[in-house]
């Protein structure tokens, strides 16, 4: 079994729990980009575009749940948003 195949099957038996600790795990990275994006500050298009898109990955999560869409869209989206802000952070903080 592939890696991603693992913890999907995990977070799929488990969802309810996951939901809330992938909430608060996800929104605080997100959060943290944000700064992160800001503190470099939006004097060039690229800011404002890593903003964007840090700010509409972060929501997509969010609205993924609360559209009950099924768990391999909320894992995917998860991924995705953790990978995309992470980035941000790295990218940002040199």
């Amino acid at each position: 079994m592939t890696l991603y195949t693992e913890y999907y099957n995990e977070f799929k038996s488990k969802y309810t729990m996951y939901i809330p600790l992938t909430i608060i795990l996800q929104s605080c990275i997100g959060g943290i980009a944000a700064m992160y994006i800001l503190m470099n500050g939006l004097d060039t298009i690229s800011g404002l575009v890593q903003l964007f898109l840090c700010v509409i990955f972060t929501s997509f999560y969010n609205a993924a749940i609360l559209a009950q869409l099924r768990e391999k869209w909320v894992f995917n989206m998860l991924i995705l948003s953790l990978l995309l802000n992470v980035m941000f952070i790295v990218v940002n903080s040199i």
